[in-house]
């Protein structure tokens, strides 16, 4: 992980290398079941390898092409691309590409394989309502994901689950396994397959969830103490998600697909069963570490 100046969370790597190693358990359970029962080897290794590389791969790409989103030169986007370029230079990185997208949805968000594949992508809905200081308490935000490379964690994690769905599927419905009517372990090899694919999928899930919600709260840590300025991300905070509950349904689901990506959750409070499976901490604990930085700065 190449060196920045953004504080070192030792907690969120301990996280991301124990996320992705519980995952790479469920990945060779899966395997095993599914090999077990009669699927071919390099079929298994073929979908989950390549389905893995896919989605690392051209994770900005599917990311920036369901938000609509288009990159920005310079030239375009001046100021915006004037406040990254301070941001980079104070924590000492690499300066990732830069996109908005055309939505009144007041959201950011961070994505690609990697450092060099970076993507900061800003909405135009946030571009109008925050004032400079707060977009660029949101920007540090976000370029700590990327410094940190949690997005690159999170995007493998995700798969883990989709893996399982697919590959079920498959076999449930395509035919893969093999088949013998006059087999009366058949609807119990079926029933392992569904009770080995839920788990897969529950695990992974919850797994998932929990480090989205910790790397949320480590960028808002690292993004405000690269600007000294805690009360400028706390307000953006409070601005997005204030508005956010009032924009309409459907604009809301143009950003579903890269929710857990965002700076705010772009789901409503209701959509939320529990703080088990939210992608973000409560608003109220994110505010409550700013107010703590805040007064820690003011200390020294």
């Amino acid at each position: 992980m190449a060196k920045t100046r953004y504080a070192a969370d030792k907690g969120l790597v301990r996280r991301m290398v124990a996320t992705l190693f519980g995952l790479g358990l469920l990945y060779v359970v899966l395997a095993a079941v599914l090999i077990a029962i009669g699927v071919q080897t390099w079929f298994v290794l073929l979908i989950a390898g390549g389905g893995l590389f896919f989605q690392w791969y051209f994770s900005d790409t599917m990311a920036l092409r369901s938000m609509r989103a288009v990159e920005v030169t310079a030239e375009q986007a001046p100021e915006l691309h004037a406040m990254i370029d301070r941001l980079c230079a104070l924590a000492d990185m690499e300066k990732p590409r830069v996109a908005v997208a055309d939505t009144e949805v007041p959201n950011a968000f961070a994505t690609g394989r990697s450092p060099k594949r970076a993507v900061v992508v800003v909405t135009t809905g946030i571009l109008r309502r925050l004032e400079t200081d707060e977009l660029e308490g949101v920007l540090s935000h976000e370029l700590s994901h990327v410094a940190h490379r949690d997005v690159t964690v999170m995007t493998v994690a995700s798969f883990a689950g989709v893996l399982a769905g697919l590959l079920t599927r498959m076999w449930l419905w395509g035919g893969m396994g093999r088949r013998d009517n006059r087999d009366q372990n058949a609807a119990l090899v079926m029933m392992l397959v569904l009770l080995v694919s839920v788990l897969v999928y529950i695990v992974s899930f919850v797994l998932t969830r929990t480090l989205s919600r910790y790397r949320e709260l480590s960028a808002d840590r690292s993004g405000a103490l690269l600007t000294g300025n805690p009360s400028a991300l706390a307000s953006a905070l409070q601005k997005v998600s204030g508005d956010i509950s009032g924009i309409p349904d459907a604009d809301l689901r143009s950003m579903e697909s890269v929710s857990a990506f965002a700076f705010a959750p772009a789901l409503t409070t209701k959509a939320s069963i529990s703080t088990l499976f939210s992608t973000h901490p409560p608003l109220e604990k994110r505010l409550e570490q700013l107010a703590q930085i805040a007064t820690q700065l003011g200390t020294r």
